[in-house]
């Protein structure tokens, strides 16, 4: 009896724990950031498989199309979702500050991250991507990303090799690379430490470029 009754007083209290847990996350605002990973994620799936030349052709056939205007016509539809999350998503900050884990569980709290990643505006939100990440309200891997490109869009090196770009060197040839590496002999150290599970070379790999150090030097800006 007591052993019964034990087991039924800690069930008691686990489901009241769980029910305390979920009282405290937001489950509209959860589900409109769910939304919002959706419609970020709407077009570049798409975008990323026209890569494939047989992939090109039925994604014009089916969107009806013609080839040479379907990645502007694409980017075009995906850049006024885009603009449309933003709006929101300015507002979410104004409302509640970073929408974080503890707010909107997880994977909705990357949902922010998305949208100020792919927008204009990292330079005015990177400061509170950055607290969010102290905080462990977001991955802080996603903070570090959003630290390179801020760099990269600065002309600067980046930090953690996240960012593959292609463009023309100084020596004259266009080459796809991962931009040049503020201490490049021990990137995968801080990769390891900001939460990444693959090196550079292997996330070069992934993004279809043999990785090799590029100096800033190098680079024509």
């Amino acid at each position: 009896m007591k052993l019964l009754f034990s087991h039924l007083l800690l069930l008691t209290l686990l489901n009241t724990h769980t029910a305390f847990s979920q009282a405290r996350i937001n489950i509209t605002l959860k589900r409109q950031l769910d939304s919002v990973m959706i419609l970020d994620q709407q077009y570049r799936g798409i975008l990323t498989e026209m890569s494939d030349p047989l992939k090109r052709d039925s994604i014009s056939r089916a969107l009806s199309i013609p080839q040479k205007e379907l990645e502007s016509r694409i980017w075009k539809l995906q850049s006024e979702i885009d603009s449309s999350n933003l709006i929101f998503i300015e507002h979410v900050f104004r409302q509640y500050g970073y929408p974080g884990k503890s707010l909107v569980g997880s994977p909705s709290n990357e949902s922010a991250w998305y949208v100020i990643q792919h927008s204009d505006k990292i330079e005015k939100y990177i400061d509170l991507i950055y607290e969010a990440g102290q905080k462990k309200e977001l991955p802080f891997r996603l903070v570090a990303m959003m630290e390179d490109r801020y760099l990269v869009n600065q002309g600067k090196e980046q930090v953690y090799g996240t960012q593959v770009t292609c463009r023309l060197l100084k020596n004259g040839k266009n080459e796809c690379f991962v931009w040049p590496i503020k201490d490049a002999e021990k990137v995968n150290e801080r990769r390891k430490k900001a939460g990444f599970d693959q090196t550079v070379e292997q996330n070069a790999k992934r993004l279809g470029v043999i990785y090799r150090v590029v100096k800033l030097s190098e680079v024509k800006l």
